[in-house]
């Protein structure tokens, strides 16, 4: 079965509201082993819904739309099916009662615009909506399925688990898509992909790779009717993926790389502190995201100027021969970190995080810094990117330092 969202309203096109709803669907239906093979989004327009409708309508089996299905003027999700279909929409008694059983019981008079809410075409039924006042819609003619749900992800849910998917689930049977995701770090999207460029080609399972913020994702995917079998063929995959890539690997599906770090520590019976400078404090907030980070992690400081890193003891000799951002100074504000604050071990990050060359070091340049237990060293990497990705990449680097060093 090939599945195709649509999610209908003007204020997902400005950018008003984040359309998590299709995230959640696309989750949903491969789960159920449902291929999604196109998403949409289209404003508060009929003529503009009825083309993506019909362009949906020639290429997929199921078609699910959320949002539009509202009782003002420019909720045309209703309307837009049944033109889609060429039927009339009519009111159902049952459903009217249904809605002005609704506002009774919460002391309101139904207003006269909602009797929309109410209406069905011959080819559809009504989906429940207990907790709201728009009901769906399950609409089908010639073996293709749409479906129509409120956008309001609370509403959407609840109708999708309760009411769409029992079905779904019926009309499927046992075929399945099992994922894993295994989580990257220290190599790029491109030389990852090149690395297991062979894996990419295979057609099921599957293998692609998608560049992340904390590193490279490469996800697995294996379709079958038998979840056994697809679980075997994942599991067959990422051993093959592991083999290549090896320590490059820091864990996988919601494993976080600040976790796995944290866990490294504690097993250990080691402590951790930071010093940061590009990265403003994003490096200690990203390890004390996990809980039971007081285990091993002491503290840490952002000194953004050259003043304050030497106030904390860092070697002025080291800024002064080699400048601020250099793997000298990084090394100083690992050692300064660890050596104020008595800890086992000390990362530090130093850089340009803007487009523009700073004192002759290019924008972009990062070096992060690593004092465990006495030994040093420091790495360079360079991400011409967005403040904020930059950021999280370097404080995503300087954490991979540190676990490539325990690992060793």
């Amino acid at each position: 079965m090939k599945a195709e969202l649509l999610s209908v309203g003007t204020e997902l096109l400005l950018g008003e509201i984040v359309d998590t709803n299709s995230a959640y669907l696309a989750r949903s239906l491969q789960e159920l082993g449902i291929d999604l093979y196109w998403m949409s989004t289209v404003g508060d327009n009929m003529g503009r819904l009825l083309e993506v409708l019909q362009r949906a309508w020639s290429r997929s089996d199921l078609i699910i739309c959320t949002g539009g299905v509202g009782p003002t003027d420019d909720d045309m999700t209703r309307e837009g099916i049944a033109n889609l279909f060429g039927e009339e929409m009519a009111v159902q008694p049952e459903l009217a009662e249904h809605l002005r059983a609704f506002f009774r019981r919460r002391g309101y008079e139904m207003p006269a615009r909602n009797i929309k809410q109410a209406t069905l075409i011959p080819s559809a039924r009504a989906l429940a909506n207990p907790i709201g006042t728009a009901p769906g819609w399950w609409a089908e003619r010639d073996g293709r399925v749409v479906i129509a749900m409120p956008g309001v992800p609370s509403e959407m849910t609840r109708m999708w688990e309760n009411e769409a998917l029992p079905e779904l689930r019926r009309r499927q049977g046992a075929a399945v898509i099992l994922t894993k995701t295994l989580k990257v770090v220290g190599v790029g999207e491109s030389a990852a992909e090149d690395m297991i460029r062979e894996l990419v080609a295979s057609p099921n399972p599957t293998v692609a790779t998608y560049a992340k913020s904390d590193g490279v994702h490469i996800r697995i995917g294996a379709k079958s009717n038998d979840p056994d079998e697809a679980q075997q063929m994942v599991c067959e995959m990422e051993a093959k993926v592991r083999a290549i890539l090896g320590v490059h690997i820091y864990g996988c599906d919601n494993e976080t790389l600040e976790a796995v770090v944290g866990a490294m520590l504690r097993e250990r019976g080691l402590s951790l502190a930071t010093m940061e400078s590009c990265t403003g404090g994003e490096l200690a907030n990203l390890i004390t995201d996990v809980p039971g980070s007081s285990d091993y992690f002491l503290g840490g400081f952002v000194a953004y100027s050259p003043e304050m890193k030497v106030s904390l003891g860092v070697d002025p000799e080291a800024i002064a021969r080699h400048g601020v951002v250099s793997a000298e100074t990084a090394i100083a504000m690992a050692k300064a970190a660890r050596q104020r604050t008595g800890a086992d071990a000390a990362l530090s990050t130093t850089g340009v995080a803007g487009r523009e060359p700073v004192d002759g070091v290019a924008g972009g340049t990062m070096f992060l810094g690593l004092d465990l237990q006495g030994k040093t060293k420091a790495l360079q990497q360079v991400a011409t990117v967005a403040r904020p990705v930059f950021k999280a990449r370097a404080s995503a680097y300087a954490l991979n330092l540190l676990r490539r060093s325990l690992l060793e």
